[in-house]
């Protein structure tokens, strides 16, 4: 197995502050916007992006709320092991909001599928857009993209894309790892 780096830690950096200044451009001050992190992996990048949101840029009030998709995936009975699912943390309306997706990889499109069904449980937002930090162009399964990208990345199917973060993985670094 090999792994080779997309993005180091300084550019990642430099991919969040331009999301951060793309939602700005179509946001504003966040008034009817509400960010939503897709469990597990898309909390870690939702988190950074609202405190440099408040901190660097100065936008006060973001609502930020964690989604959980486990048993909303078409997969989710096909796995042998148990699935454990994660916490879902929405406590603030969606209804008539811009709602803004998170995640941190866009792979086949079916974990946005699973999101898009377990948001109409809170209600029914005005708008939903989708943003990411690795979007994996040519494996989609589903006809889904972002609004919003950091990197657009080239892999085959045998490779995998994994975003490392440092409030979990100890480094800020995106691999390519093949098989």
């Amino acid at each position: 197995m090999s792994q080779k780096v997309l993005l180091n830690a300084t550019e990642i950096n430099i991919a969040l502050h331009r999301l951060a200044c793309q939602l700005i451009e179509n946001h504003d001050t966040f008034t009817d916007t509400v960010l939503i992190g897709i469990q597990p992996r898309g909390v870690f990048l939702a988190e950074r992006l609202k405190i440099l949101l408040e901190e660097e840029y100065k936008i006060k009030n973001i609502q930020l709320g964690y989604l959980d998709i486990t048993f909303y995936r078409d997969d989710f009975r096909r796995s042998g092991k148990p699935l454990e699912a994660n916490k879902t943390n929405i406590n603030f309306v969606v209804e008539n909001k811009k709602v803004v997706f998170i995640d941190d990889v866009l792979y086949t499109g079916r974990s946005i599928r699973s999101a898009l069904t377990a948001m109409q449980s809170f209600g029914r937002p005005l708008e939903i857009e989708l943003l990411t930090l690795i979007d994996r162009r040519f494996s989609r399964h589903l006809p889904i993209q972002p609004d919003y990208r950091g990197r657009q990345v080239d892999a085959i199917n045998n490779e995998k894309v994994k975003v490392c973060w440092k409030e979990n993985e100890g480094e800020d670094v995106v691999y390519l790892v093949s098989n």
